[in-house]
């Protein structure tokens, strides 16, 4: 037992199989990644995809709201689900999570334990919540309609010894270039099965393998939802996690065999990628008209906060911050750099809610953007 709570070395293969998975995730990606699409498209098909990602991940572990439902709580539309209270709080706290993580991933912060504790705080009790300690008692997973039981995690006394090698695993992993896939698979997986919280395991392990995508550069621009494909075979992502026959973690669950979790994790992202690259040359397909030069020089982010200027003279931090999915903090700080690079002025400095213009170089484009929008985007907005 020693060794293992030392140091976490996961039992795979990479079978042909996989391996052939792996090249098509990777194709999948790359073209994705080399495909034009209007800032408003993107931004809503990036809303669609988090929009569907806090709802299964939630269903997965028994929400019962729809997937309507669940798009005005994240709008913040003032309805009222009556004994689903809790439910309403899990789909706002995983939402909020999820936009974390894009943005600690777009900050290339480091995976550490305090950063997994952050998440779970999010997951769990919202954004005003400290870090979560690991359980500190033993902890069991039964069968919903039986009561029996389904599998018994660590006990509480090893779960950090656990966590620090997981961790260290993932660090010392991309070092030595394992593919971010993977890295995110099997991460996915030692969370779950160290189970170290009492309950918003499945929750956190789903977002931890979202985040390592993200800072691996396989976030496919966040249009991906793996959580849905995860929800839509509910039987094989639990099937594929029982890696092992006996229940008790001590019995031979550390030393499993991971290569048919390996290959199912790979398969799923393979068809989350696969949808993402299907819709994106749908959208292509349509046509994407000739930009002036200075709206080519913008970045991904730029483009999608100009978008704004569509439909507004003067936008806000929160606003840009909601059409980023980042924090108002991080929207600030990015609006500043626009000012300094010359596209933005602050339109009332002076006020503790500034509001932003775009100089007069980039006004005289705003004729040729609305038209670029066109169609398209209001095709995004109907869905």
């Amino acid at each position: 037992m020693t060794r293992s709570l030392s140091v976490w070395k996961p039992v795979y293969i990479i079978t042909p199989k996989a391996a052939r998975t792996l090249m098509e995730i990777e194709a999948a990606c790359t073209e994705v990644d080399g495909i034009p699409l209007q800032p408003t498209v993107e931004a809503e098909l990036r809303r669609q995809a988090r929009t569907r990602s806090t709802h299964y991940s939630t269903r997965i572990e028994g929400n019962r709201l729809t997937l309507a439902e669940a798009e005005k709580v994240i709008q913040g539309a003032r309805t009222e689900f009556r004994g689903r209270e809790r439910d309403v709080r899990e789909v706002r706290n995983y939402w909020i999570a999820l936009l974390r993580v894009e943005e600690w991933a777009s900050a290339r912060k480091p995976v550490s334990e305090v950063m997994i504790r952050r998440l779970h705080a999010l997951v769990e009790r919202g954004p005003r919540s400290r870090p979560t300690p690991y359980r500190d008692s033993q902890n069991v997973i039964r069968d919903s309609a039986s009561r029996a039981v389904v599998y018994m995690p660590p006990e509480a006394h090893d779960v950090p010894g656990l966590m620090a090698a997981m961790v260290r695993w993932i660090k010392e992993a991309g070092n030595k270039g394992v593919p971010v896939p993977l890295i995110a698979g099997l991460a996915h997986y030692q969370f779950v099965t160290i189970h170290p919280y009492y309950d918003g395991n499945g929750r956190t392990a789903r977002l931890l393998a979202t985040y390592l995508l993200h800072l691996g550069g396989y976030g496919m621009n966040g249009f991906l939802s793996l959580e849905e494909h995860h929800a839509i075979d509910l039987p094989g992502y639990y099937n594929a996690l029982a890696v092992h026959p006996r229940h008790n973690y001590y019995e031979g669950r550390a030393e499993a065999d991971l290569t048919p979790w390996v290959e199912y994790f790979v398969a799923t992202l393979a068809e989350t990628f696969e949808d993402v690259r299907r819709e994106a040359r749908r959208l292509a397909a349509q046509g994407v008209p000739d930009e002036p030069e200075p709206l080519r020089a913008l970045d991904r982010r730029a483009r999608i906060v100009l978008a704004l200027f569509a439909k507004a003279l003067r936008i806000t931090a929160s606003e840009v911050a909601r059409a980023l999915g980042l924090s108002e903090r991080m929207a600030r700080v990015l609006l500043t750099k626009w000012v300094e690079d010359g596209w933005l002025i602050a339109a009332d400095p002076s006020r503790r809610k500034r509001a932003y213009e775009l100089t007069a170089i980039y006004r005289q484009y705003m004729g040729n953007l609305s038209a670029m929008l066109g169609e398209k985007t209001k095709r995004a907005r109907k869905k």
